[in-house]
């Protein structure tokens, strides 16, 4: 009997071809900058891998130029600051501040924990005299599922956290913007399943926080767990991150594709190098110019131009981004 071998799996075609052509860059009007990989969490999600043995953080040669940056570029709208847990990094307060004096948004993602930490209690008021727009990680509004990404003891926290950010007004005053974030339990089978409806979830969540914790707040936004870092290294384990990358481009949605975050954003890391989203970025795939050169902050500023990129650098976890109602910082792009 002729022994044959199992058929391959299907490849999963590259992303610009299911686009049909590149994924261009628009104007830049967003800076994402990733202070750093120091946290006090170690996150099961965390596609930095970020925790509180990391030491990787800004330079002050970069902060200088990101701050040069902030007050050259008026077409700059938001600076958006991330990590690790951005406020334990370096620069924070500086580019906090110069963002804020020029007049931008100011997003930072915390992970609301960090207000407990010693030399960090002051941050929810500090936020709320900056009038930064916070946005918060609470990947569900159960304790025990927040809790088993996050760590023991995370959600009590993280409510307390919002309490008191609630006590400055956040979430009722219009200039003191509060987001929270789902993020979907990462998979452990091939029962794969895309992010529930946004505005769905946020009434569920609404309904919860407000009746057992009296807690308010203005958004909630839906993510995918793209397969980079630590979700990487557990589907990878469990034999199902092709799988899974299958799943993500099954469900690919054109519509979305207008509206990902990466066409107007630079992603910059803490040495200065720019990315084209913080996926890119941690998967080290650098932004290029039409020429193939890297970029950096100082070449930005040698150019005198922000807009230095024509294509975005693509591999298949972009689909994550335009799966079903499509993924981004700032949760459903439809």
């Amino acid at each position: 009997m002729v022994q044959t071998s199992p058929p391959k799996p299907a490849a999963i075609a590259p992303f610009n071809q299911t686009l049909g052509g590149p994924l261009t860059k628009s104007p830049i009007s967003v800076l994402q900058i990733n202070l750093g990989r120091r946290c006090n969490l170690s996150c099961s999600h965390c596609h930095v891998e970020a925790g509180p043995h990391r030491t990787e953080e800004l330079a002050d040669s970069v902060c200088q130029q990101l701050i040069e940056v902030i007050n050259r570029f008026d077409q700059i709208q938001t600076v958006d600051l991330t990590g690790g847990a951005p406020e334990m990094n370096y620069g924070f307060r500086p580019i906090v501040e110069a963002a804020r004096a020029k007049g931008k948004e100011v997003i930072v993602r915390s992970n609301l924990t960090i207000f407990f930490e010693l030399g960090y209690e002051d941050l929810p008021e500090y936020f709320a005299e900056h009038q930064l727009h916070v946005v918060a990680s609470l990947p569900c509004y159960l304790e025990d599922n927040v809790d088993a990404m996050r760590g023991q003891g995370v959600y009590n926290d993280s409510v307390q956290a919002i309490q008191m950010l609630n006590a400055f007004g956040y979430g009722t005053d219009p200039a003191l913007q509060l987001d929270l974030v789902y993020n979907p339990p990462i998979p452990n089978s091939t029962d794969f399943s895309l992010t529930p409806d946004q505005a769905g979830l946020q009434q569920d969540y609404t309904a919860y926080l407000k009746e057992h914790f009296g807690i308010v707040f203005n958004h909630l936004f839906t993510i995918t767990n793209l397969p980079i870092g630590r979700t990487k290294f557990h589907l990878e384990h469990r034999h199902l991150h092709q799988p899974y990358l299958k799943f993500l481009a099954s469900h690919h949605n054109p519509s979305t594709v207008d509206r990902l975050m990466c066409r107007n954003e630079l992603s910059i890391d803490y040495e200065g190098n720019i990315y084209d989203c913080d996926f890119n970025q941690m998967e080290n795939l650098p932004a290029k110019t039409p020429k193939g050169e890297r970029l950096t902050v100082e070449k930005l500023l040698a150019a005198n131009s922000l807009d230095q990129i024509e294509q975005i650098v693509t591999r298949p976890y972009c689909y994550g981004c335009t799966a079903g109602s499509g993924s981004s910082c700032g949760g459903s792009l439809l």
